[in-house]
């Protein structure tokens, strides 16, 4: 039986370095398959599922790379952005996170790409993708909480020896994780002469609760984990009580300008009374301008997971993490979380494509997305259309 192209899902690989998710595993492909999707599954040797265990469910596989080739009516579906030095058009439809909504750095080249491919290009972003009550129906934010307690600590573990953090792998599953990491807080609590403690701003969301809750799994006392969110930290920073903990994990989302939480400023008032030596920056707006933790500019990655904070004076060396892609560090499990998640979205997709197919190249509003199983993808769409309009004028403005 032949399937129509707007039932047809191309997963593609991903080039990110050190990426090991991905955005549909055999086990959702094979769900999709029974709905009568048929999978085209790009070869992959740094995907943590094996590409013979998407064939073995009826996949179909393709070279590594090779989405551009696939018909411009098949979706493409993936997980991070594509590599910055290309330029060429997207004419396809695309489902990823693709970074470039809040103005982050290079945000308006990445769109002109849409652009280019227009009539048919389109950006479904997946940290976009709403239900209606304007909650993400997918998302890795509980893992990436969780893994960036997890590097954090051990960040921690490494830098009161007076050394820092070396290249971190995946591990096959959270108890390996949580067991290693306990190991290495019992020399840390000897260093400190104390129980490590840790605060967590964003402590009521996904994220948050994923990194209170690998805390408390890898053995801190739960008066050592502080938990803030946006009732503490109405009052605006920054807030000397980050200083005093061991390690600060960031979650919040960040959505307009707030004050800094933590600055050069106030890290250098602290002189030597400062306990802080590690942030996670797990929400890692790095390149955002109203970044709240200007303290760094660069994201840092699984080979080298800490950067420095620059012109610490006094007190014990300050580190960031800031990996933007923190749950690749237990990669099958967050994928099955997230793709299990975004498993009815995708059933509906189809429908959304075939009826956006009769106006190609026609923006429409927020106003427009209804109700109804396509009302998802439609607000993506209408998003879409919003932004890369924003980036056509701040290129005329330029």
């Amino acid at each position: 039986m032949t399937v129509p192209d707007n039932q047809h899902l191309w997963l593609r690989c991903e080039t990110k370095e050190f990426e090991h998710r991905s955005a549909l595993t055999p086990t959702t492909a094979k769900k999709l398959m029974d709905a009568g999707f048929s999978i085209t599954v790009e070869r992959d040797p740094q995907r943590i599922f094996k590409d013979e265990e998407f064939e073995q469910v009826g996949c179909t596989l393709a070279a590594h790379n090779s989405w551009p080739s696939a018909p411009v009516t098949t979706p493409i579906i993936g997980l991070k952005e594509l590599p910055e030095n290309d330029t060429t058009p997207l004419p396809h439809t695309h489902i990823m996170f693709a970074h470039c909504y809040k103005q982050q750095g290079g945000w308006t080249d990445v769109l002109q790409r849409w652009d280019d491919g227009q009539p048919s290009g389109m950006l479904y972003d997946l940290e976009f993708l709403q239900d209606e009550r304007g909650r993400r129906v997918a998302a890795f934010g509980y893992h990436a909480g969780f893994a960036g307690a997890a590097v954090g600590a051990l960040a921690l573990g490494e830098q009161v020896q007076g050394k820092r953090l070396g290249e971190i792998k995946p591990y096959p599953n959270e108890g390996e994780l949580v067991a290693y990491v306990k190991s290495q807080l019992e020399g840390v609590e000897k260093a400190l002469g104390r129980k490590p403690r840790a605060l967590v701003i964003g402590a009521l969301g996904r994220c948050g609760s994923g990194a209170v809750d690998f805390f408390l799994k890898a053995g801190f006392r739960t008066e050592d984990v502080v938990k803030w969110d946006m009732a503490e930290t109405a009052k605006g920073g920054p807030f000397e009580e980050i200083l005093d903990v061991d390690i600060f994990v960031n979650c919040i989302y960040l959505t307009s300008k707030i004050p800094s939480f933590v600055s050069p400023e106030s890290i250098a008032a602290a002189g030597d009374k400062r306990q802080l030596q590690v942030v996670v920056d797990v929400s890692c707006d790095t390149t955002n301008p109203n970044n709240p933790i200007p303290i760094y500019s660069i994201n840092t990655t699984f080979d080298k997971p800490t950067v420095d904070v620059p012109d610490v004076a006094a007190g014990p060396a300050l580190t960031v993490v800031s990996i933007d892609h923190l749950p690749t560090l237990l990669p099958r499990e967050s994928s099955e979380a997230f793709s299990n998640d975004l498993l009815p979205s995708l059933l509906t997709l189809p429908g959304a494509i075939a009826e956006r197919s009769s106006r190609l190249g026609q923006s429409i509003k927020a106003s427009e997305a209804g109700t109804g199983g396509n009302r998802v993808w439609r607000e993506a769409e209408a998003l879409f259309w919003d932004k890369l309009q924003d980036a056509r004028d701040a290129k005329k403005s330029a």
